[in-house]
């Protein structure tokens, strides 16, 4: 409920900046408060614009969004009261975002689905899903190690969110401290190996997500799968 609150707010304060800036009406700034009101409006517009394409369902619709704003700040008749207004806001975040996590989930198993049918593509009894690129020579870590890694981990639809090369330097951290199916994974690797691994989301985030690009999920998945190209150089005994 928490996520849906701010989502609310997000997009009532997102009218401030419409109504300030997208109207054809000229603003006239005679003094430092509507100056200020008038900077209020354009640093907010500008840190919300986004927000507004990417409401659950559909884009919003602004006209509507900037009506109800004006409506309610000059104090004219609305068609819908506070308590109306919330409550239909709350519901619809809550059906729209479970829409579109069941949508999510629905093109994710699909996809794994797929793939695990190609050739070269290994699925294990977790689920998880890997391809050999390279396969090293050296040790294999244990859950106990801690390894040095090249990564680069993309969405399914190619979206990059993290990546070890792009910042330069190879991630050092500990096998059994990161999601479960790096953990697995990674264990199956020999030093000197490059693995692309697809991971469930029940092997990756889960319903608690990270960051911006990878979405919390509810019961369903929300981002059904990642896909991690890793590169591993080394293994180190746990101290």
């Amino acid at each position: 409920m928490k996520k849906v609150s701010v989502l609310v707010a997000a997009a009532v304060v997102s009218g401030m900046f419409f109504t300030s800036c997208g109207s054809k009406t000229n603003v006239s700034l005679k003094s430092d408060v509507d100056s200020v009101s008038y900077a209020i409006g354009v640093s907010t517009g500008l840190g919300y614009k986004e927000n507004l394409k990417t409401l659950p369902g559909a884009e919003a619709n602004v006209d509507a969004l900037i009506a109800g704003f004006v409506q309610a700040i000059k104090g004219d008749s609305t068609k819908m009261n506070m308590e109306e207004a919330r409550e239909y806001m709350q519901k619809y975040f809550v059906e729209a975002s479970a829409k579109e996590a069941n949508k999510t989930k629905e093109e994710g198993e699909k996809f794994l689905a797929d793939n695990k049918t190609k050739s070269g593509v290994i699925t294990t009894e977790s689920g998880l899903q890997y391809q050999v690129i390279t396969e090293g020579t050296g040790a294999k870590p244990t859950a106990e190690d801690h390894v040095k890694v090249h990564y680069t981990g993309t969405l399914l639809d190619g979206t990059k969110f993290d990546s070890s090369i792009d910042r330069g330097e190879p991630a050092e951290f500990p096998v059994s401290q990161v999601i479960k199916g790096w953990t697995e994974g990674l264990q199956l690797m020999p030093v000197g190996s490059k693995y692309i691994f697809w991971i469930p989301s029940d092997l990756a985030y889960g319903d608690r997500g990270a960051g911006q690009m990878i979405n919390p999920t509810h019961d369903e998945c929300e981002e059904i799968a990642e896909k991690l190209m890793v590169d591993i150089d080394d293994v180190k005994a746990a101290h």
